[in-house]
């Protein structure tokens, strides 16, 4: 008996630990709009994979690039894209809208 209730107290344990690990990621909303991001500074906790959410309410695509993270990702006009990032070490991470760079850019901080 007592080895029947520790293995169940074991097998609700490992439940609870499995359903914590897989915890949906944070995600953060995006718009791009009149060609811009906005946020345009987004912070995330460095170590912890999230999901970035990029609504393009303008009227034409728009690419979300980042070199140092190696994504080009095209948003088409009026779609949602959601991008899984990985966990990020501590730093800033620098992305630009390819189409209009002079006024589309950003930046992921990971603190």
């Amino acid at each position: 008996m007592r080895a029947w209730v520790l293995a169940s107290a074991l097998l609700a344990v490992g439940a609870t630990a499995v359903g914590t690990l897989a915890a949906d990621p944070p995600e953060i909303p995006v718009a791009i709009e009149k060609n811009r991001f906005d946020p345009d500074e987004m912070r995330v906790k460095a170590g912890i994979p999230f999901v970035l959410v990029i609504t393009n309410k303008d009227g034409g695509p728009e690419e979300f690039e980042s070199k140092e993270l190696r994504i080009e990702k095209i948003i088409p006009a009026g779609k949602t894209v959601r991008l899984r990032m990985p966990p990020l070490k501590a730093g800033t991470y620098p992305f630009v809208g390819e189409y209009h760079a002079t006024t589309a850019k950003g930046r992921i901080v990971a603190e």
